[in-house]
């Protein structure tokens, strides 16, 4: 995640998300206090990101040291957010380590071939930090089925969003996971909203492709074919029409042949496709005039 962060000017961020990750969530939701941890924990809450609350989260806790007068203090207001102090400090020192890290490396191996990590001076978008997540969550992505609230995920699994998700009402039609959990049933934790299409860039060496149903097309002047993409079985594109010359040249040559040049089924003005279909002509015409064959009685 951290690689795919620096290539998609998203380093900042994925620190952020990717050492949070790492650790026991910070927010607390003791039982008796359910309803109140709810609240105060909603300013976290991002519409279509779960992962993005990380971000929501680490910027409250910067802005309290940024504010606090003692320690005391800052455990109290914490406290009064439903998070756990501890937690939160340990979060930051992870991803102090990250980052010495990250440095460090970057500057041990001067000679690199690679982008150098470098933290991006501009907020990242959505798209930027989704992708950089699915990279390293790939066996996570979630399809919506239609008759229910189940999503359908890599190798045939079939899992539920969990309740406390930000998503869970919205029923996205596709999504990413950063863990499946099995209690009840499989859930889905810490959830966002993806494009299914990202995933054709992300995993080119883990994707596969099936073609079907090569076709002459006259409008297209070509011959196509359906595609179908899918990964660890999971659909990502379920049809898609595809030029089939560049994919199978023989078998597209000959259907040409066949349903393009035999059949006049091509819209040309080149001397020899005329010259054909006047003789074709001509024939039909040759066969029109000619008396039919008399059928012999026994």
């Amino acid at each position: 995640m951290l690689l795919a962060g620096r290539d998609e000017g998203c380093l900042k961020e994925m620190l952020i998300i990717t050492s949070g990750l790492s650790l026991q969530d910070p927010r607390e939701r003791p039982y008796d206090a359910r309803a109140a941890a709810d609240q105060a924990h909603a300013k976290f809450n991002e519409e279509k990101s779960d992962f993005l609350s990380y971000l929501r989260l680490w910027d409250f806790f910067e802005k309290l040291l940024a504010d606090k007068t003692t320690n005391r203090q800052l455990v109290q207001d914490c406290h009064r957010s439903f998070l756990s102090y501890l937690r939160l400090r340990e979060w930051r020192e992870l991803h102090k380590q990250l980052s010495d890290m990250v440095i460090s490396d970057e500057a041990s191996d001067s000679r690199s071939r690679h982008a150098p990590f470098r933290l991006n001076e501009k907020p990242a978008t959505f798209e930027q930090i989704h992708k950089a997540l699915m990279t390293g969550l790939l066996g996570n992505l979630g399809f919506k089925q239609p008759e229910n609230d189940e999503y359908l995920g890599a190798r045939g699994l079939k899992f539920n969003v969990f309740p406390g998700s930000s998503l869970k009402k919205a029923r996205p039609k596709w999504i990413v996971a950063a863990e499946l959990v099995e209690t009840s049933k499989l859930y889905a934790r810490c959830v966002a909203v993806i494009e299914p299409e990202w995933v054709e860039k992300l995993a080119p060496h883990l994707i596969k492709k099936q073609y079907f149903d090569p076709h002459w097309s006259k409008d297209s002047a070509q011959v196509n074919a359906s595609l179908r993409i899918t990964l660890y079985g999971l659909p990502i594109v379920a049809r898609r029409q595809v030029h089939y010359g560049s994919i199978n040249p023989a078998e597209a040559r000959e259907m040409f042949i066949r349903e393009a040049l035999v059949r006049f089924n091509y819209n040309s003005k080149a001397k020899f496709f005329e010259h054909n279909f006047a003789m074709l002509l001509d024939v039909e015409e040759l066969e029109h005039k000619s008396p039919s064959p008399r059928r012999l009685g026994r």
